[in-house]
């Protein structure tokens, strides 16, 4: 197994714990093509410079029929979890609604991170020699709500991760997609 960090610091904390943990950017893998059967870019791709290039790059390095397991935030979740930009500052935290405005407001409340629509997830694997193997929306796990308010959190989680098998699904925190290399 081998992990990509970023953040050189966060990079070097975790390199003590295991010596395959590289640093580097999303957008050039340092990785020979064909090199990995399996992905997992959990909540990465919102935050890379280049979106549709870091996407490119996981498929490069994947070897045929090698799968690649992608959560994204969702942008129609009724919350921005990363918080927003306002008046010369970050406010961190679940802000309502802001996911909701048209693209060039919610960038600009947002702009350190994306939102993805099924349409978005297309075009950016459009062209690339993948297939879509696995697609829906999630919940999330609301492990922190849990950890402090075990049964109110517990009963969250229970509730919302019923919603996935409905079509309110689409209000989920995430997809969930899984690709696979031709």
């Amino acid at each position: 197994m081998t992990g990509l960090e970023y953040d050189f610091d966060r990079c070097r904390e975790a390199h003590q714990l295991s010596e395959r943990i590289l640093s580097a950017a999303g957008e050039q893998l340092p990785f020979p093509n064909d090199s990995f059967d399996l992905i997992l870019s959990h909540e990465v791709l919102e935050h890379v410079q280049n979106d549709v290039l870091a996407a490119s790059e996981m498929v490069r390095t994947l070897r045929s029929g090698g799968r690649a397991v992608i959560f994204v935030p969702n942008r129609g979740y009724p919350f921005e979890t990363h918080g927003i930009y306002w008046r010369g500052r970050y406010h961190f935290g679940n802000i309502p609604l802001v996911n909701y405005l048209p693209r060039f407001l919610r960038n600009r409340l947002a702009p350190h991170v994306r939102v993805y629509s099924t349409g978005d997830l297309k075009k950016l694997f459009a062209g690339l020699p993948v297939r879509v193997v696995e697609k829906t929306v999630i919940f999330g796990a609301y492990d922190n709500i849990i950890a402090r308010r075990p049964a109110l959190g517990k009963a969250l989680r229970g509730l919302l991760q019923t919603l996935e098998n409905t079509p309110l699904r689409h209000l989920g925190l995430s997809h969930f997609w899984v690709i696979e290399k031709n």
